[in-house]
Order: C-alpha cells, then structure tokens, then sequence
C-alpha cells in the first residue's frame, strides 16, 4: 500500500504545527496584539530595529504565528497601515464636505481644519500615537519599505488636498499648493510627536494638548499658506 506524500515544505509543516499547538492557550485577540506589538516597536526602533522574534515576544505569542497570520516582516508593517486606513477616509469626508458647503472666504480654514483634526484624533489614542510616530519616522528616514504604502494610501489623500488647495488660494499654482502642503504635513506630523513643547514653554503648555493646540495649529497653517501664496515667487 502507498502513502501520499504531503505537499509542504518541512518549514511551512513546522510552522503550522507551531502555530496550531500555541492557538489553545493565546487570548481571542493573538491577532491584533501581534498587529499592535509591531506598530509599538516600529514606532520605537523604525522597520530595520525590529526582527519577527522582537515582535512575537513583545506581543507574548509563539514566533511561528506571526508569520502564520501575517508573513513576512513587510507585509506585517504595511498590515499596520492598512489597519489605520480608515482616518484616511475620514479626512477625505471632510474635506468633501469643506469644499461643498463652506463659504469661499473659509474654504481655506476649512480644508486645513479637514487635514488637522482627524489626525490629532488618532494622536489622542496611544495605539494612534504609535502609528504617527511610526509615520513620521519612515517619512524623515526616507525608507524605501514605506514607499509602496505611501503611494498606495497616502498619495491620493495628498493629491486631494493639494487639489482643493489650489482651487482655495486661486492665486497660487499647483506646485506652490503643493509646497503648502508638504510644509503642513511637516508642521502637523512634527506636533503629534513632539515632547519638547512642556520645557520650551517652560510648564505651560503640555504633549498632547490637542484641544488647546489643535485651533492654533490649523491657523498657522491656514494663514501661513495665505501668506506664503500672496506674493510671487523667484
């Protein structure tokens, strides 16, 4: 009598049996706590500090399973960004809804305020403060493991504001809007993971205040860009 061979590999076997054999005692969630562990330690060390055996220890599961629920190291840190996906969408409501009923003498205030609050909402969650930190991060390192997702997720988003940007300073061109933008994610995505402001304003103010800086910031924003805007450029 003949047996059938089974087709996995040794390794893909062992990872299974790995990951079946550690599924009884791991809580309901493995899954996220897997998804949350990365985005902590990402956020601490960038993409190239951070190893899978890190990652499943931080998150307390058999280091088989990570790469049973997710795979490889970049296809966990791209799931972290879809997983927060969904305040892309929410900025991009709010914008459509800026642009559609607000006043055209606001429309600027508006549309900034779009690109702001949302964002400051996800930097009032600690799990939110980890991804923007983690954002912010690959964006200043240039790496090229964020690229895809950048132009995957964060590229139409970008295209969308610079778009109702332009139509709002009708003195500008395209490029100068999107100079006006770049300089606002710069500013905004400095403010969500900056600690120095508590000793800078000597007590006053503190990290994370984003009720009190929330409204300055899309001022600064807002009037900086009409500055910026109101006369030509060398």
């Amino acid at each position: 009598m003949t047996t059938k061979k089974s087709t996995s590999t040794p390794s893909r076997a062992k990872a299974r049996s790995a990951a079946a054999g550690g599924e009884a005692s791991l809580a309901p969630n493995r899954q996220q706590n897997i998804l949350q562990a990365a985005e902590r330690l990402f956020a601490a060390r960038g993409f190239h500090g951070v190893s899978i055996r890190d990652i499943a220890d931080e998150a307390g599961v058999p280091l088989a399973l990570v790469g049973y629920y997710y795979g490889p190291k970049l296809s966990l840190y791209h799931a972290i960004f879809r997983e927060r996906a969904g305040y892309i969408g929410e900025r991009l409501q709010a914008l459509a809804e800026a642009c559609q009923s607000e006043p055209a003498a606001d429309r600027l205030d508006a549309i900034v305020a779009a690109f702001v609050l949302p964002t400051l909402r996800v930097a009032a969650q600690t799990e939110g403060r980890h991804f923007l930190r983690m954002l912010a991060r690959g964006m200043s390192d240039h790496l090229e493991e964020d690229e895809p997702i950048i132009r995957e997720l964060f590229d139409p988003l970008a295209h969308a504001f610079i778009d109702a940007l332009a139509q709002a300073l009708p003195q500008a061109t395209r490029g100068q809007a999107a100079w006006c933008y770049q300089f606002a994610l710069g500013a905004l995505l400095h403010h969500v993971t900056d600690q120095r402001i508590e000793r800078l304003s000597r007590g006053e103010n503190q990290p994370g205040d984003h009720e009190q800086a929330g409204p300055l910031l899309v001022r600064f924003i807002a009037n900086g860009m009409r500055g910026a805007c109101a006369a030509p450029t060398h």
